[in-house]
């Protein structure tokens, strides 16, 4: 595992514990923190977030996160002991709704092979959120 890696880790970490015990905006939700990408030269951090909610909680989110960068970023410099302390940019992950929808789909195409056609429900038509966050 390289350097890099075990920095991106680490930052996942503190990030997370940062949003559960210090942050107290109530603009964010039940957030995640998904997976943090980190520069060779550990200059940046891009730290992915999911939230459970609809489209107007992952607009508060992400623009709470924005106000707290300078927050976590003394955090992580505290916390973590380098030269450098990355520059932190918040990232939406949808990867989570994706997957969803796709399990959704897959179990509506087993159960038409099986003969029991699935009735479609407002929940199976078209999303309405088309306009997401993005950073």
């Amino acid at each position: 595992m390289s350097r890099s890696e075990k920095v991106a880790q680490e930052i996942k970490r503190i990030v997370s514990a940062v949003l559960q015990r210090e942050l107290a905006d109530p603009r964010i939700g039940f957030t995640t923190i998904t997976r943090v990408r980190i520069t060779d030269d550990l200059r940046f951090a891009h730290i992915y977030y999911s939230v459970f909610g609809g489209e107007q909680q992952w607009r508060n989110t992400a623009e709470a996160l924005t106000h707290a960068a300078v927050f976590i970023r003394r955090r992580l410099g505290e916390a973590l002991g380098l030269r450098y302390v990355p520059e932190i940019v918040f990232k939406a992950d949808h990867s989570a709704e994706y997957s969803i929808r796709i399990e959704e789909e897959l179990e509506r195409i087993r159960l038409e092979r099986e003969g029991r056609p699935k009735k479609r429900t407002k929940r199976h038509g078209p999303k309405k959120t088309a306009q997401r966050v993005k950073r």
